[in-house]
């Protein structure tokens, strides 16, 4: 059974995180409008959880999560958490008559993002970040979202990533996203500690198995999952449930539903068999969770300390619904 103390560390580099972090992106106003008190209460009820590695983006609500975080941060122990944050989008302010682009956050202050993968945005978009979060270095620095961005990444972004780890100046270093090729090819070919990888690897989604896990473990890079309810759908399986970021399709909420009725015979909520799940491969060090209130850090919490029988994911492949050759979490 994981637990919430123990810490490990990603890759070769000296950064350690306990196993189950919290994802920012709600803070940012993702689909609906947090308001400040239930964000900054998030932050809270997650470093008193033992949820110590915080994880956020410019991206998120164009620097509102950021900001949120920083101003829950202030006046905490610098030394007590673990936090990352991304750079490949630049924040400016608008430009007269431009309107924002939200992206699927709401509310968001009146910024706009633009690509900059050059060594100098990549340095001017962590230091924005700092800035926002209120300290003087984060941990972690992914790459966010770069796919299809290759020759720029290998010609001025992770070299200037490089550069920071060398220095000391960030601990650890790598690349987030939701495709598991193109992370794959990234830790084939550079020396990456960590990756953040949403949505292929869950309880509905292996395709990570395919390419990425196994060269995480040749390379000794750490793999964060991120997306475990791969948007919800895991969380809810009903008909228009988010899968993706997109309306489920009808054969993936029946998976979904035949998921929860095998965790309901063992007596394991969904939710906690899918935070479970991903911890089978020994190149996952971490999850990250995205909650919008207090109590979800807190289900959250307990979901991921529910105790889960072995029997239950040899159901799952007696049933087609894992494939045999999956690695299982199991405690045996």
């Amino acid at each position: 059974m994981p637990n919430l103390n123990r810490q490990r560390n990603l890759g070769s580099s000296p950064v350690h995180v306990p196993p189950l972090g919290l994802g920012t992106a709600p803070l940012g106003n993702l689909y609906r409008a947090v308001t400040e008190q239930d964000a900054r209460a998030v932050v809270a009820a997650a470093l008193d959880a033992g949820c110590h590695y915080l994880d956020t983006a410019p991206h998120y609500g164009l620097g509102l999560a950021e900001e949120r975080l920083g101003r829950e941060l202030a006046g905490r122990d610098r030394a007590a958490y673990r936090l990352s944050t991304k750079v490949g989008r630049r924040l400016r302010p608008l430009a007269p008559g431009e309107a924002v682009d939200g992206q699927g956050f709401v509310d968001t202050p009146p910024r706009a993002r633009e690509w900059d993968l050059s060594r100098d945005g990549i340095l001017a978009t962590l230091e924005a970040s700092l800035d926002r979060l209120g300290v003087d270095a984060v941990d972690i620095v992914y790459l966010h979202d770069v796919e299809g961005r290759e020759r720029q990444v290998h010609e001025t972004a992770f070299p200037a990533l490089a550069r920071l780890r060398a220095d000391g100046t960030v601990g650890a270093i790598g690349f987030g996203m939701n495709h598991s090729g193109p992370l794959a090819r990234f830790v084939a070919d550079l020396d990456v500690d960590v990756v953040l990888c949403a949505g292929r690897w869950t309880l509905l989604d292996q395709g990570a198995l395919a390419d990425l896990l196994p060269v995480c473990l040749q390379r000794g890079t750490s793999v964060v999952v991120g997306g475990v309810y791969n948007s919800g759908l895991l969380a809810d399986p009903r008909p228009g449930a988010p899968y993706d970021y997109r309306q489920a399709p009808p054969h993936l909420v029946a998976r979904a539903r035949a998921l929860r009725e095998v965790c309901a015979r063992h007596g394991v909520p969904l939710r906690a068999a899918a935070l479970r799940f991903p911890f089978g491969h020994p190149a996952v060090a971490a999850a990250v969770v995205g909650a919008a209130s207090a109590a979800e850090v807190r289900d959250n919490a307990a979901l991921f300390g529910w105790p889960v029988p072995d029997a239950l994911w040899y159901e799952l492949v007696d049933r087609g619904l894992l494939d045999e050759g999956v690695p299982l979490p199991t405690e045996g």
